[in-house]
């Protein structure tokens, strides 16, 4: 069981009241002492907290992990009062004490994890006579008769290691025609030296359970392996998509605590982690990069800036699908950007979009309808018509879910959907107002993927008297990451100062 790192303050030591799981790094600070610049995991407040205390807590702890009892008092004004606010702190009873000590602990373990059992692991059963047909990298369709009972129909060759007291969360993507009923089976089995392998447990989820999130945990008490089949019965099409496992925190967050999702009725899911930093502008958005490992990115980084920030994250694809997606699908996600500019009170203007790669495209394309302060961009990616194109020839090893993009989108590889995808961006972008908007952009000058991004953004806002500038590195798209990197970060500083904190300040001359 993974360490979970806990500080209480007050005047009883609750490790000494309560039983406390063993994964728990007990810190208890009576009057407070200097401790190690690291993270707590949790944070447990049994009285008031002073100045001192709240500059130390405000740095090392994340959002959604403080807990305060009943007696502590909230004042007005108070440290132990912006701290609540800021961390998205919860009351909690004795009761609630003692659960949260005595079985809850480990879903609050640092990091996260989640992935994807991989397309090309996917097996058809050999029963099945049907006929068969991949879509690339996104989907195998179906279509046939399964038969009359519930019969394994696909499998994953590929098992899934879960340890001991793990739980784990499963998400299963997929298309049917109402005349097909299907169910998943998932079985832990482990190895002894010299003896056949033995299943532990088996757990089936019905098409009805499938609607939500499926969690199983693994109480063996060994180290074992999951395999994943699924079934299906009678006639018709079915599209299997993706079956994604991720570590659970048992309902306190979607990979980081607090973390939030939404699911499309075509079961495409967007995640967020909204966290209130110092409730002051600006909120920082931050689109994730492609990424296998499935969760959000940018997290440190962003949280450095101090101010509200937003983390949006994808899984759809090998590693993302853009951003774009149904009419439902993007106003869904519009929405969460729009929720919470008007949770914190405030304008458009008051926002900075921004990412990384595939990324880059979110804070584009989402940033026509916002229209934010600045659109802050590294190594940006704006024609994805042509990235899927240029990577018939420039990416040839299959790397990249590019092609599978194209086609999930517009079900062509042709010239005119590659044209389709990229007036999808630039007609958008360009029926947009962007006088009120900056654009900072780090560019890779021999980018593959989208060599001419950074020019064809300067070209389609020439006529808007609209501030862009750009910083150029040589080499090809993730040849100088670091360097890209570092001056993104720069820039966002230097922008929340010129263009938010100097607002605080009295100096002559300033906002």
């Amino acid at each position: 069981m993974e360490t979970v790192r806990v500080l209480q303050l007050g005047t009883e030591d609750f490790s000494k009241v309560f039983p406390v799981l063993e994964c728990a790094e007990w810190h208890y600070e009576p009057d407070f002492a200097e401790l190690p610049e690291r993270d707590f995991e949790v944070i447990i407040l049994d009285r008031e907290i002073t100045g001192g205390e709240f500059d130390y807590l405000i740095r090392f702890m994340r959002a959604y992990c403080l807990f305060l009892t009943e007696k502590v008092p909230l004042k007005e004004g108070s440290e132990t009062q912006q701290l609540f606010l800021r961390k998205m702190g919860k009351r909690i009873s004795e009761e609630e004490l003692k659960l949260l000590l005595e079985k809850e602990l480990p879903d609050y373990f640092s990091g996260s994890y989640g992935e994807k059992y991989r397309p090309q692991d996917l097996a058809v059963a050999q029963g099945f006579k049907g006929r068969v047909s991949w879509k690339g990298m996104e989907k195998v369709e179906l279509e046939g008769d399964y038969g009359n009972e519930l019969t394994q129909i696909v499998f994953w060759r590929n098992n899934l290691p879960f340890f001991e007291d793990q739980s784990t969360e499963f998400w299963l993507e997929y298309e049917k025609d109402d005349t097909v009923e299907i169910s998943l089976e998932l079985s832990n089995f482990y190895f002894t030296y010299g003896v056949e392998p033995h299943f532990s447990d088996v757990w089936i989820f019905s098409e009805k359970e499938l609607e939500e999130l499926v969690c199983i945990s693994n109480k063996s008490g060994k180290r074992g392996y999951l395999f994943a089949s699924l079934k299906a019965k009678g006639k018709g099409r079915l599209s299997v998509i993706a079956l994604h496992d991720r570590r659970s925190r048992r309902g306190k967050g979607n990979f980081l605590p607090g973390g939030e999702r939404k699911v499309t009725s075509a079961r495409e899911e967007i995640f967020y982690y909204f966290d209130p930093g110092n409730l002051r502008p600006p909120l920082n958005v931050y689109f994730s990069g492609y990424k296998t490992k499935e969760g959000f990115e940018g997290y440190y980084m962003i949280r450095k800036m101090q101010h509200p920030f937003l983390l949006i994250a994808e899984a759809r694809l090998e590693g993302g699908s853009f951003y774009i997606g149904s009419e439902e699908y993007e106003s869904a996600l519009e929405g969460i950007l729009r929720e919470h500019i008007e949770k914190l009170g405030f304008q458009n203007s008051d926002v900075i979009l921004s990412g990384l790669s595939m990324g880059t495209f979110g804070a584009l394309y989402y940033g026509c309808k916002i229209r934010p302060n600045t659109i802050l961009v590294g190594k940006p990616l704006a024609s994805i018509g042509n990235v899927a194109g240029n990577e018939r020839l420039r990416s040839p090893d299959g790397t990249h879910p590019w092609l599978d993009v194209l086609y999930k989108a517009y079900g062509s590889l042709e010239p005119d959907a590659i044209e389709q995808m990229n007036r999808r961006f630039w007609d958008r972008f360009d029926r947009t107002d962007w006088s009120k908007t900056r654009f900072a952009v780090a560019y890779m000058i021999e980018d593959e993927m989208d060599e001419n991004a950074y020019e064809n953004l300067q070209s389609h806002l020439k006529d808007a008297g609209v501030r862009i500038y750009g910083k150029g590195l040589h080499g090809r798209h993730n040849d100088n990451t670091n360097g890209i990197v570092q001056w993104f970060v720069s820039q966002y500083r230097a922008i929340i100062e010129n263009d938010f904190n100097k607002t605080e300040k009295k100096t002559g001359g300033q906002r």
